[in-house]
């Protein structure tokens, strides 16, 4: 099941508020394919600046992305010059869709 469009402003929103103009985020997962229902709404915030406390950001969006977005479960996985990547961050970017 996709998300609205006013979801995906939401979710914009809600990144360039807490991360700034410069953060792009992209919508992965089962989000994208409208043969699959439910599941959690899967983003990747990528940020051009190191992030000091990348746990406390990553909640405080899923906590905020999931209050704007009808209590829906929200996974944020973050990409920033100091946090390692990992095989969901080579796969978001590949196949996530650019909001």
């Amino acid at each position: 099941m996709r998300l609205s469009p006013q979801h995906i402003r939401a979710i914009r929103d809600v990144v360039r508020h807490e991360c700034g103009p410069d953060a792009r985020v992209r919508l992965f997962g089962s989000r994208l394919d409208d043969t699959r229902r439910g599941g959690d709404v899967d983003v990747l915030v990528e940020l051009e600046q190191p992030v000091e406390r990348p746990a406390v950001l990553s909640a405080r969006l899923s906590a905020r992305l999931s209050r704007r977005l009808d209590g829906r479960s929200v996974d944020v996985v973050l990409s920033a010059p100091n946090l390692p990547r990992s095989a969901v961050h080579r796969m978001a970017e590949q196949q996530g869709q650019l909001l």
